[in-house]
């Protein structure tokens, strides 16, 4: 099921969202300008491989810089490819805006990078010995829509679902999207800890599942208090 929007509108321009879209899609235009080495030597030193950190004389001598924990952070803001990039943002596009305005600006933002980089320690703890880069905003994405799935439960998502030749069109609520999402994402990531895999089909699914419980916990810490909610 692909989503396509929701029903509910955003009260304020979600100028946070908007700029985390501006964002990746710059620094992805700058990846397409760099040589295949020059590209891969930026996904090691800025992605965030587990390895680095849980075996540091190979870091070294694999010549990765002194250890930094900026990866953690930058890593969200790195991309692998065309699809990689529409992908995530789309859903940071799709359930950002309404997260953000009930967050407020500031508070969205640093809830969107506490959300990526406990994403990252989920990954890293359960893959410590990974030596793949783990690059991509999903983790982060995920907390958003974790946040969602508490806050706008009774929304309604249009999804795309072809059906042979035929795409069909219809609305599922927001909760059941969301929850068919996570339990898929905590199968693939079951099999990937069977498969003895830190990236299941080149995808950090563990990142995912982190991202949308740390939304889930840590949501209300952020959303701004008032009386009445109109949704």
């Amino acid at each position: 099921m692909i989503p396509l929007r929701d029903n509910i509108q955003a009260r304020r321009t979600p100028i946070i969202t908007v700029g985390l879209i501006m964002a990746n899609v710059a620094i992805f235009i700058y990846e397409l300008s760099l040589p295949a080495n020059k590209l891969e030597q930026l996904f090691h030193i800025w992605g965030m491989a587990p390895a680095r950190f849980f075996h540091p004389q190979w870091a070294s001598h694999t010549g990765y810089p002194p250890l930094s924990f900026w990866s953690f952070v930058t890593s969200m803001f790195l991309h692998g490819g065309w699809m990689h990039l529409v992908s995530n943002m789309w859903a940071l596009w799709l359930f950002g805006d309404n997260v953000e305005d009930r967050m407020g600006h500031i508070r969205f933002f640093v809830f969107y990078l506490f959300c990526g980089i406990l994403a990252g320690l989920a990954h890293l703890v359960l893959h410590p010995g990974s030596t793949i880069p783990t690059i991509g905003a999903s983790g982060a994405i995920a907390g958003v829509m974790g946040a969602y799935f508490l806050l706008f439960p009774f929304s309604r998502i249009l999804v795309l679902m072809p059906v042979l030749f035929y795409p069909l069109f219809f609305e599922i609520p927001a909760v059941f999207y969301l929850f068919l999402w996570f339990i898929s994402q905590f199968w693939i990531g079951t099999l990937s800890l069977s498969a003895g895999q830190g990236n299941y089909g080149g995808t950090a699914v563990w990142a995912h599942v982190g991202g949308f419980i740390s939304g889930l916990f840590f949501q209300r810490v952020f959303v701004m208090k008032r009386k009445i909610y109109p949704f």
